[in-house]
């Protein structure tokens, strides 16, 4: 299986860190964040990621190279200075993961232990989502999970997770799923995930999991830091 790190953000909360440095490659506990899941993406056996940039994009081949360090052959998808969003950059990527198996994609600026492996190689539907318990910033949820499947309405609900597995196939309708929404005319098109996959669940073609273990969303300095004091404790 592939691998795509969604690392195209311009980490604004993180500011004044990410002025100069691109979130996913800000120091936790010695390392790189995105240093953490090229190790259990390896550990897994994926053998090729691609990384998608805009924000400080070069920084990304200078820190990491071509990935042989981790067992990796990395390939970069830059977007420019401006990112096209997790929709826009995922269709982006997608003839740089070179085929119509399904992918993993992770956000590379979180943390958490949850074990790659554990991903269903080939999910039933469109896509097979990793859902966490609601942390205090999003308390509203994003989708119910019920019966191993996905739903946009009802109630209770989890946070996404942003860590999955997709088919390609879940980007065959995108023009006629986004219609005139912003950004879907724009060359390169630029849009959010969100839409196809509410799409999809409506289908019932979106399967997914609770994962309850550790998993952090750093999204300040003092958040980064406190995080960086608890891992070199352990």
């Amino acid at each position: 299986m592939r691998a795509l790190l969604l690392a195209a953000g311009r980490g604004e909360r993180m500011r004044p860190l990410t002025d100069t440095t691109p979130k996913p490659l800000l120091q936790l506990a010695g390392k790189a964040l995105i240093e953490y899941h090229f190790e259990r993406l390896a550990a897994a056996g994926v053998r090729y990621v691609v990384i998608n940039t805009a924000h400080l994009g070069e920084q990304f081949p200078e820190a990491l190279g071509d990935g042989a360090r981790w067992g990796l052959r990395i390939r970069y998808s830059h977007e420019g200075e401006e990112p096209l969003e997790t929709g826009g950059g995922m269709l982006r990527a997608l003839p740089l993961l070179g085929s119509d198996e399904p992918f993993i994609a992770i956000s590379a600026d979180l943390y958490t232990d949850f074990d790659y492996a554990a991903l269903p190689a080939r999910p039933a539907g469109l896509a097979h989502l990793v859902m966490v318990d609601n942390p205090s910033y999003h308390t509203a949820g994003d989708f119910v999970l019920r019966d191993g499947l996905l739903r946009g309405e009802g109630a209770p609900r989890l946070t996404f997770g942003n860590i999955g597995v997709y088919r390609p196939a879940l980007f065959d309708h995108w023009r006629e799923v986004l219609g005139d929404e912003p950004g879907a005319a724009a060359t390169p098109p630029r849009f959010k995930l969100a839409p196809l996959l509410l799409a999809a669940m409506r289908a019932g073609r979106i399967s997914g999991e609770h994962y309850a273990g550790r998993w952090h969303n750093l999204g300040t300095p003092q958040e980064l830091a406190a995080l960086d004091a608890q891992l070199r404790e352990r």
